[in-house]
């Protein structure tokens, strides 16, 4: 697996943090943002995601209009965002911790065993 950074863009975590900072902080909603709180709004915006789905037959691009598209794509950023404030009040730093976790799903799951299999690791 290649851990290199992808592109230029890789700071991109950091600066959506930043902007995430500042964004609370000129409104003084620091103190409101605990990591549990912030756990418990990316759980809501999931679910607010997992909503526009909702009864289509697979969710591929053919089933959505613009409307669902738009809905998805800002559900998609409050997750996003949600997400990274999270990472940064609990210390932990999200690219390092996604590349660990795919190191050890490649370990967990390797493609010449479970390749077309979707079982968890301890069903097969």
């Amino acid at each position: 697996m290649d851990t290199k950074p992808p592109s230029p863009s890789a700071d991109s975590l950091l600066l959506l943090r930043d902007l995430t900072r500042a964004f609370a902080r000129e409104r003084d909603w620091e103190q409101f943002h605990t990591p549990k709180n912030l756990a418990m709004a990316l759980s809501v915006e999931v679910a607010e995601l997992a909503e526009h789905f909702q009864w289509l037959q697979t969710g591929a691009d053919a089933e959505l209009d613009d409307v669902k598209r738009a809905g998805i794509r800002h559900e998609l950023a409050d997750v996003l965002l949600y997400l990274v404030q999270l990472a940064d009040k609990s210390g932990v730093d999200l690219r390092a911790a996604a590349l660990e976790k795919m190191a050890l799903n490649a370990a967990k799951y390797p493609a010449d065993r479970v390749r077309g299999d979707a079982r968890k690791s301890t069903e097969y």
